[in-house]
């Protein structure tokens, strides 16, 4: 999977314990009904079948921040550099050792993809087809299944607690899988106005797509 891809996947972790009960459909509209922006830290792992064994990935860490509708910054940290950045219009990719950005219209690029899901508007199921997928590690689990065929991701597992996506697991069509975890998530956070606005840094090639 591309690091691109990897945003679509997520971000999240802990609020509205009333909702700890409650069926991971019910959670994850709640939250999604109430959270206009979001900030945090995640970590991402690989699963890749070889052999007919699993290999998982060294983890990459970083953080995110994001306002509904196609507004976000997703800073990988270790063990490489790499920001994402959307501004609404427009999508940012910044490889710091490269000092290289490619720009992407976004568009409806969010569409069926995860990131869809927790940057995009609030009307998931027009992508989406949602049910409820167990409980396991503690978590409530839903699962999203694009209603297109043309995406990166056949399933997305969304685990929720307290009523906030805990973690995701993003599966394409070869087997592969992406795990997301979420922590020192805080829900609605102030923001400054210009807080998207993507800054070409000093000497970076920009490479339009």
């Amino acid at each position: 999977m591309n690091k691109a891809a990897a945003i679509c996947a997520a971000a999240f972790a802990l609020a509205l314990p009333a909702l700890a009960s409650a069926s991971a459909l019910d959670q994850f509209k709640s939250f999604v009904s109430t959270t206009k922006s979001a900030k945090g830290e995640f970590s991402q792992r690989q699963v890749k079948m070889t052999d007919g064994s699993a290999k998982i990935s060294n983890q990459s860490t970083g953080t995110f921040i994001f306002a509904r509708p196609g507004k976000f910054i997703w800073t990988y940290q270790k063990p490489y550099e790499q920001l994402l950045q959307a501004d609404g219009e427009k999508l940012y990719i910044y490889d710091k050792d490269l000092n290289q950005v490619t720009v992407r219209q976004l568009g409806n690029a969010l569409g069926s993809s995860p990131a869809a899901i927790l940057f995009g508007s609030n009307d998931l199921e027009k992508n989406f087809t949602l049910k409820e997928a167990g409980t396991k590690d503690g978590l409530e689990w839903l699962e999203a299944t694009p209603k297109t065929k043309d995406t990166t991701f056949d399933r997305i597992g969304i685990g929720l607690k307290d009523g906030v996506p805990m973690a995701m697991e993003l599966r394409d069509s070869f087997g592969q899988v992406s795990l997301l975890t979420f922590k020192k998530f805080e829900k609605n956070p102030a923001m400054a106005a210009d807080q998207f606005r993507f800054a070409v840094p000093k000497g970076a090639d920009v490479f339009q797509q």
